[in-house]
């Protein structure tokens, strides 16, 4: 039997918001982070995308603040790091809700907006900051932003965070947190090289979590891939997926032109459709997610900006319209949909030049995408084994005239 929220100690207040949003019971990854958190261990934490990772460490940070309350006004106790805006910001608006019920004060800082406008914030008492490093490291610099008071260090989606260089702003920042007492880093995967070298120097005898959940958590995602032939056929696949999913639809491209592009295409053929991707004001990213969230915007098609952190209830199908390199980002790019133990779909469309990529993610998921057919859109060309080496270059034998002929050369070059 699950144990419910009651098991873990926590505020009556914090578990009342937690029912009223439907949360009945604890996640696995909350039910083993949480009790650990309470005691003031170091965690290393990894669970798969849509299991409740960000109340695993929200819940305990802020009941470990009712529990000691700070005797004098200060700066913030708790530093929450997230690798993208998006994350930070949907962090910070359940961090704020579940603050705002035990009197406590929160405060997100992200790039995308004017520097400095955070900085009246930063002045006044605060307990909880959640912040995308670059940012942070900026006010830092300035003297805005002072660590002295920092206990508790959060890092999400850590290994994304040292993929994108984030390395040296956040070590820098722990430097400066010289009363740091406890350290937390959260995960999807657990196959990053950088963050276990990383986290044998940060944390402190830390208690390693590898959860893999119940499928109750997990969702179901049934992933299929279709073969395209050209990138015009690729589009045409895209419209018929289009037509055949009526809810939220959630198509990641590899870059930024081709997210307008792509969005334009849609939209031409009679879909609404958005572009997401980093280079779009903060406002505006905010504004497109909140539309594609109330499905105003039911297509949106994103760079891997949205491939973390995104929490969309309900997307009903991910397309990779183009494939990523990397097995991880594949992994998170599907987590979009399945969440909370929902079904979902993921489709990917692959040309022949993402065979390697394509052998590369079967690899790291060590299972095989379903492929399918469209009989009105089959292609005409053979698709590579993705999974098959490269033939080794045989040299090419020379014929014993050439070589008599090259003995002969070597030979007379000796006498001369």
């Amino acid at each position: 039997m699950t144990p419910d929220w009651d098991s873990l100690e926590l505020e009556p207040e914090l578990v009342n918001i937690l029912l009223d949003l439907g949360l009945k019971k604890p996640t696995t990854i909350q039910q083993d982070v949480i009790p650990l958190a309470l005691e003031g261990r170091d965690v290393l934490a990894s669970s798969p995308t849509g299991t409740g990772k960000t109340l695993a460490f929200v819940l305990p940070i802020i009941q470990h603040l009712v529990d000691f309350p700070r005797k004098n006004p200060g700066h913030a106790r708790v530093l929450i790091l997230a690798p993208t805006r998006e994350l930070a910001e949907q962090t910070g608006k359940i961090t704020e809700q579940l603050c705002a019920a035990v009197d406590l004060t929160s405060l997100t800082i992200t790039g995308g907006v004017n520097f400095g406008s955070h900085t009246g914030a930063l002045k006044q008492n605060l307990d909880i900051i959640i912040a995308t490093p670059g940012r942070l490291l900026d006010y830092l610099g300035e003297e805005k932003f002072s660590a002295e008071d920092l206990e508790i260090l959060v890092l999400d989606e850590a290994d994304r965070m040292l993929d994108m260089g984030f390395k040296e702003p956040v070590q820098q920042i722990m430097n400066e947190a010289v009363y740091l007492k406890q350290r937390l880093l959260f995960s999807a995967t657990t196959d990053s090289h950088a963050l276990a070298n990383f986290s044998t120097h940060v944390l402190n005898n830390p208690a390693f979590i590898n959860v893999d959940p119940p499928k109750r958590e997990r969702g179901k995602i049934l992933q299929r891939m279709y073969v395209a032939d050209t990138l015009e056929h690729k589009q045409q696949l895209l419209l018929q997926l289009l037509r055949d999913y009526n809810g939220r639809i959630l198509v990641f491209v590899r870059k930024r032109e081709r997210a307008h592009e792509l969005a334009q295409f849609i939209s031409a053929q009679g879909y609404g459709a958005a572009a997401l991707e980093g280079g779009l004001p903060q406002d505006e990213r905010q504004k497109r997610i909140q539309s594609f969230h109330s499905i105003r915007q039911r297509i949106l098609v994103a760079t891997d900006v949205a491939a973390r952190g995104l929490d969309i209830p309900d997307v009903e199908l991910v397309v990779n319209f183009d494939l990523p390199r990397k097995g991880d980002t594949f992994l998170h790019r599907t987590g979009r949909t399945g969440r909370a133990g929902k079904k979902g779909t993921a489709i990917s469309l692959v040309e022949a030049h993402d065979a390697e990529n394509l052998g590369r993610i079967e690899r790291y998921l060590g299972e095989r995408l379903e492929r399918r057919v469209i009989q009105e859109l089959k292609p005409q060309f053979k698709f590579p084994d993705p999974h098959k080496k490269p033939a080794k270059k045989k040299k090419k034998k020379k014929d014993k005239k050439a070589k008599k002929s090259e003995k002969v050369g070597s030979i007379k070059k000796r006498r001369d």
